[in-house]
Order: structure tokens, then C-alpha cells, then sequence
């Protein structure tokens, strides 16, 4: 409120209230109207976030399934000398901006091709096991994006709330007080003023 009351006295200071009071009024619609958008772009995502957190919990499930087999049928010597032909996951992200809000928009995965010279698994199942959990690699970094960008947007959408609150809850109504004040102000001082000018004018005409 500092700046209203920093404001000039008369026609100008009530100028300067009316405009500041517009532009806060119009600022607090246009905050609505991305606020809305905002929250109906983070159900969209949530949505997303639930879908993908359901496929990465569905595969590795059944990487898990398989595991087990191939560890029934050939013990952990088998598994250690599968294994140790894999590379190491490369994860990239591709990032997007909406609504001025910057976040994850796809996550991808590579996996190293295994080297010629490394065991193979010795048995389907481990195969399939191997298949299984590079799937299930991709699934979690694909979760981990549509979480962030969940989370990013549904952090948008509190700021944007919290702007709005302040303008509607805080500044306008002061504003509004400040510029009531103002007009009562003025209209005290044109009726004095009106007084002056008829008590001057009565005299001069004595």
C-alpha cells in the first residue's frame, strides 16, 4: 500500500489510483484465465503421470516374473554371466515449455548392444527377462518425465493461485479503499472550493 500512499493529493492522485486499479484488475483476470488453463493442462499431465507409472509397474512385474524362471532353471551363476554382457542405460530427455512453464515433454533410453564376445543367457527365460527389464528401463525414465512435469506445472498452478489471491484478496480492495478515499477527498475539496467562490463572490458584490 506504500504506493498509494505515496500518491498526489487532487485530480492527478485520483488519476493515478484509476489506472493502477485497472491494470491490477485486468492483470487478476488474465492470471485467472492462464490459472485455468494451467490447471486443466496439470490434470492432463496427472493423468499421464498415473498411465505411465501403471506401464512401468505392469513391466516390471513381468521382468520380475521372468527373472524368477530363468533363476529357477539356471541359478545366479547364469544370471551374473548374462548380465555382465550389458551395457550401461542412456536416458535423454527432450524438454518443452507451455504456459511459460519448462518441462520434461518425452524421455527416451539406449542400451548398449551386448559385445559378440559376451556369454549370452543360457536360457528363454533369462532371454526374455533381459527384454523385459530394457522395457521396463524405458517405462520408469517415461514415468520419471511425466512425474516431473506434473510436478513443474503443479507448481505453476499454486504461484499463479497465490498471485491471483494477493491481487483479489489484498491489493484491489486496497486500491479500492485508497481511491474512495480519493473521490471523497475531491468532492470536500470542490464543495470548499464552491464555498470560497460564492462568499467571494457575495463580498465583491458588497
Amino acid at each position: 500500500m506504500s504506493s498509494a500512499r505515496r500518491t498526489p493529493p487532487g485530480r492527478a492522485g485520483r488519476l493515478r489510483l484509476r489506472r493502477s486499479l485497472d491494470v491490477a484488475e485486468r492483470g487478476a483476470d488474465l492470471l485467472e484465465r492462464k490459472l485455468r488453463i494451467l490447471s486443466s493442462e496439470h490434470q492432463r499431465l496427472l493423468q499421464a503421470e498415473k498411465a505411465s507409472a501403471r506401464a512401468w509397474h505392469d513391466l516390471l512385474s513381468e521382468a520380475e516374473t521372468w527373472l524368477l524362471r530363468g533363476l529357477l532353471l539356471s541359478g545366479e551363476h547364469a544370471l551374473d554371466a548374462a548380465a555382465a554382457g550389458i551395457g550401461p542405460a542412456e536416458v535423454t530427455v527432450r524438454w518443452t515449455s507451455s504456459m511459460g512453464v519448462r518441462r520434461p515433454a518425452t524421455a527416451s533410453v539406449s542400451v548398449r548392444a551386448r559385445p559378440p564376445t559376451s556369454a549370452a543367457a543360457t536360457n528363454t527365460a533369462l532371454v526374455h527377462a533381459e527384454g523385459a527389464y530394457g522395457r521396463a528401463v524405458r517405462a520408469a525414465a517415461e514415468y520419471a518425465a511425466a512425474h516431473t512435469a506434473a510436478e513443474l506445472m503443479g507448481a505453476e498452478v499454486i504461484s499463479t493461485r497465490h498471485r491471483v489471491r494477493a491481487l483479489r484478496r489484498h491489493w484491489i480492495p486496497r486500491l479500492r479503499e485508497a481511491l474512495d478515499r480519493a473521490d471523497l477527498a475531491l468532492e470536500q475539496s470542490e464543495h470548499e472550493d464552491g464555498v470560497r467562490r460564492r462568499w467571494a463572490a457575495r463580498t465583491a458584490e458588497r
